[in-house]
């Protein structure tokens, strides 16, 4: 099966969705199907990967508030690289120009939207939560949840790729037609890779003596990932207990970070670390990680932390609580400074033999990256075969 993906959230410096598609290409050739990616880029060119697969990045202009993404505006050039690939799947994960574009695409092959978030989730209600409720919100863009329906109905199929985004979508209405739960490179992650000697290197750049307690966050600085309410929580526990703070990512929001920092010496930003051994490592080497994002609907940097055996303290919305199990994890509400640093506190309350052997027994049920791929190839055969091996007209 070859299979095209028409990516705008793909990047080389962007973070879930690179490192969900980059895997996927890999994991998918493994199986003995190709995965091309188009992404937007500055400059025409193409990248082959080991194994088979490639990243095509095709001229577009740049997104004007984040200038690690693109957007695709002219159809041409899709549509010419589409003729020439000939798949079998088209996937789309954009529900802007890039959907209407691909969905009028008159090729041969299914036509898959990809749901790897929830735009009312994300943006408005994120916005707007400090002036109105929930539901009131939804009310207000419910214009949204239109458009989105309007598009869709040009898909073939509709995957989320988790039971949180399945349900915030059918609670409004949006139409879902199989939920693909994400799933991890498993094979790099593991609690032997713990490292004590590293954990003390880290809390040593945090100021701090061998015996404190290490908080480990992953993620872009971007205002949706929250990293001041976990930045005041740590900056609130750190009052009553010895905590440090290692942030690994960088983004728009980086310099904002700095200052909101400021001379606390025990919370550090350091750069993203590509090398998945090492983060890894890292990973399992923390006392607990740390997470801000409450809207994401999967959340793979959490489960990547629980597959390494570290304790979770995460938020009460999106993905990341689903696997927040009492036994290895706390649970704070979202965007609550106060509650993630009450949620820190009863972390270093317990018993820390207990709650990583818990967490390292949980490490062997992460779903993998080979399950999540086998399952969406199944279920595109299965498409492909109801409809007689024929897209029908959009």
């Amino acid at each position: 099966m070859r299979i095209v993906d028409v990516n705008e959230f793909y990047s080389p410096t962007g973070g879930g969705v690179r490192t969900y598609v980059d895997r996927k290409i890999e994991v998918l050739a493994g199986m003995g199907h190709e995965l091309i990616v188009l992404a937007p880029g500055r400059e025409n060119r193409i990248e082959e990967r080991p194994g088979g697969g490639a990243i095509h990045y095709i001229e577009a202009p740049g997104m004007p508030f984040d200038a690690n993404y693109g957007l695709f505006w002219d159809a041409a050039p899709l549509y010419q690289r589409l003729n020439a690939l000939d798949p079998d799947v088209v996937e789309n994960c954009s529900p802007w120009r890039a959907a209407w574009i691909v969905s009028g695409w008159r090729g041969r092959a299914i036509r898959s939207f990809f749901m790897h978030n929830d735009n009312v989730e994300a943006y408005p209600k994120r916005w707007f939560k400090p002036l109105a409720s929930a539901p009131r919100i939804e009310r207000a863009f419910s214009w949204y949840d239109r458009y989105l329906g309007r598009c869709l109905d040009r898909f073939d199929t509709v995957v989320t790729n988790g039971p949180s985004l399945t349900k915030q979508l059918s609670l409004r209405g949006v139409r879902v037609d199989a939920t693909m739960p994400l799933g991890i490179e498993r094979a790099h992650f593991s609690p032997s890779l713990r490292d004590e000697g590293l954990r003390a290197a880290l809390l040593q750049q945090c100021g701090l003596p061998a015996d404190a307690h290490l908080l480990l966050g992953v993620g872009r600085h971007h205002p949706e990932k929250r990293w001041p309410t976990v930045i005041d929580a740590v900056r609130r526990a750190g009052t009553q207990a010895p905590v440090g703070l290692v942030i690994l990512g960088q983004g728009m929001d980086t310099k904002t970070l700095e200052r909101h920092i400021g001379d606390n010496p025990h919370i550090r930003l350091f750069r993203p670390v590509y090398d998945r051994r090492r983060l890894a490592t890292i990973m399992a080497s923390a006392d607990f990680y740390i997470h801000g994002c409450g809207t994401e609907t999967f959340g793979l940097v959490p489960a990547e932390a629980l597959a390494s055996g570290t304790p979770l303290i995460v938020p009460d919305g999106g993905g990341t609580a689903e696997i927040a199990d009492p036994l290895f994890a706390e649970v704070y509400a979202q965007r609550d400074a106060h509650s993630c640093a009450d949620a820190i506190l009863r972390m270093l309350a317990r018993d820390r033999g207990i709650v990583r052997r818990a967490a390292t027994v949980a490490a062997a049920t992460v779903r993998s990256d080979e399950e999540h791929c086998a399952d969406l190839v199944a279920h595109y055969a299965d498409v492909i075969a109801r409809r007689g091996g024929v897209r029908l007209t959009a």
